[in-house]
């Protein structure tokens, strides 16, 4: 399939220098006018439309314009940007044109976005309107997937500018009120009291660079690990804190209990020493049937891999976290590693468990630090399943969502865990932490494993079942025939014929040509080479 469409594109090429030279004399071709029939977007690597008709294309894309009177044509602008394109593959009737990463998008003049200007001299030149895309948009994360009607969601990811429309899983649409970064890195809304909430799935943004769908993880309460509220149940042994230590949602929000990462009596008494760690919030242990993960099956399938899983949790910082204190978080019962005891954490250290630690206030990228907070609102942290050390990919590539589980079940004990370390951090051997007394409250809650595997949304849709032009069809006698029609050029059609069980093709077009030679004696000459012993492959040009 490959060397078809290889020799398509050739064909293409081969085509337009045959017919370079065979416009009228270059005077008269400057004085007529042009005029644009359609925009076609040229793609080899789609097996069904390689030459599709389109009313927008993306930067980077190679577009080819149909129409008459292209001859003499100078200067194409795109947004009001000079794009070059190749006089030798031009012909009165077609241009071909890639669009120019540096085009200006939402930057551009308000009187030139959105349109092509094809220019032969003052006096002839036309502007035609065509909708002009960066690449296309995409979401990373959100920071509120649990979110009370009032709130604020703001959606992370690129080439999100101008979302003018967000439609919420369970169908409603706000188009008032909604943010946007110029660089298209983030847009926010407030959730509005008519959405219904207990509606899980993607959200859905319709911007300048077209649609874009998070991942299907807003308003998931499938698969909780532990609300506080009767989801998944406390341990209660010694080293654990229990539902008395539990308080109500100090924003009341709706959230019902939380935990607190220093609880309040532990606070009251000081709060905790440097080197020290709080007791574990954990669920029960074995015994429970929710700690068996195999339940969420049902929504996260078995063999979803860990790059596409995540642990999510709501917290509540409202003062600023710095310096000291870190949140560890562990799969199962006693198989931490990381800042227990007065042993400082190495943050880079080469642990092989089931735990991670989480540090908001450390750039992990150069050891740097920021204070931290959430100000006066819940917000969502995402941690990736390969944060933890057993199902880091460079060390266990293709895990699955079943190896964790069976991991979990094949422990002694298989207890979501989670604690306050207080020891210092060494992030290098230059970059070190000192820890200090903890005394802040941080709130928790909700803790839940999510899918996170990302959503692309096409531009168009795939029409492998239709009949209509360029399309693959089976026929009547049921034996699946593929023709490709590419009708490119003044006359020219390329048909090539796929014959059935025939998966080697090896077809070479050597051509030799020299300057100065008029359109009709032009000879190209094509050699088609066999190297297996199969029947004849036809190409008809």
């Amino acid at each position: 399939m490959k060397t078809i469409k290889y020799l398509w594109t050739l064909c293409l090429a081969l085509a337009a220098f045959t017919l370079t030279a065979c416009s009228d004399d270059d005077n008269g071709g400057s004085s007529a006018a042009m005029q644009i029939n359609q925009i076609y977007l040229e793609n080899v690597d789609d097996e069904v439309n390689q030459d599709r008709p389109v009313e927008f294309a993306r930067l980077g894309q190679l577009l080819r314009i149909e129409g008459s009177g292209f001859s003499g044509l100078k200067k194409i602008y795109v947004n009001g940007y000079e794009t070059y394109f190749n006089n030798a593959l031009m012909t009165d009737n077609n241009v071909w044109v890639t669009l120019n990463a540096a085009t200006p998008i939402d930057k551009a003049d308000a009187d030139v976005r959105n349109t092509i200007v094809f220019y032969k001299n003052d006096n002839n030149k036309l502007v035609y309107e065509f909708t002009i895309r960066a690449a296309a948009p995409a979401v990373t994360s959100v920071d509120n997937t649990l979110p009370k009607a009032g709130e604020t969601v703001t959606v992370y990811g690129a080439n999100l500018q101008e979302t003018t429309k967000v439609t919420l899983p369970d169908g409603t649409e706000i188009t008032d009120g909604i943010r946007n970064d110029a660089d298209g890195k983030w847009y926010s809304f407030t959730v509005p009291s008519s959405a219904d909430l207990t509606k899980s799935g993607s959200i859905t943004s319709e911007g300048a660079n077209g649609t874009a769908k998070s991942p299907t993880y807003f308003n998931d309460f499938g698969n909780f690990i532990t609300d506080f509220d009767g989801n998944g149940e406390l341990g209660s042994w010694s080293a654990t804190y229990g539902t008395d230590d539990l308080v109500d949602d100090p924003l009341n929000t709706g959230r019902g209990k939380v935990a607190l990462l220093a609880p309040q009596s532990l606070l009251d008494a000081g709060g905790l020493d440097a080197g020290g760690n709080g007791k574990y919030w954990a669920t029960a242990g074995n015994d429970n049937a929710n700690d068996d993960w195999s339940r969420m099956y049902t929504t996260i399938p078995a063999e979803t891999s860990a790059s596409d899983l995540a642990i999510q949790f709501d917290i509540y910082c409202p003062e600023p976290w710095d310096l000291t204190g870190q949140l560890e978080i562990s799969l199962q019962n006693n198989l931490n590693g990381y800042g227990w005891g007065s042993a400082p954490t190495k943050y880079s250290a080469e642990y092989t468990n089931t735990a991670t630690v989480w540090v908001p206030w450390l750039n992990t990228e150069d050891g740097s630090h920021t204070a931290w907070s959430t100000g006066e609102r819940w917000q969502t942290i995402t941690i990736p399943m390969t944060a933890f050390g057993n199902y880091d990919p460079e060390k266990a590539p293709d895990v699955t969502f079943q190896k964790i589980v069976e991991d979990r079940n094949g422990g002694s004990y298989r207890n979501f865990v989670l604690f306050l370390a207080n020891s210092d951090l060494e992030f290098s051997d230059d970059i070190k932490y000192k820890a200090s007394t903890f005394n802040l409250k941080i709130y928790v809650d909700n803790f839940r494993v999510v899918s996170t595997k990302s959503i692309t949304v096409k531009d168009f849709n795939d029409c492998s079942n239709s009949t209509r032009t360029n399309c693959s069809t089976t026929l009547t006698d049921s034996e699946t025939k593929t023709l490709l029609h590419s009708y490119v050029m003044d006359k020219f059609n390329c048909h090539f014929y796929v014959i059935t069980r025939h998966a080697h093709f090896c077809t070479s077009w050597k051509f030799t040509n020299t300057s100065n030679i008029s359109c009709s004696e032009v000879e190209l000459w094509s050699v088609v080479v066999e190297e297996w012993s199969m029947t004849s492959t036809f190409v008809l040009c």
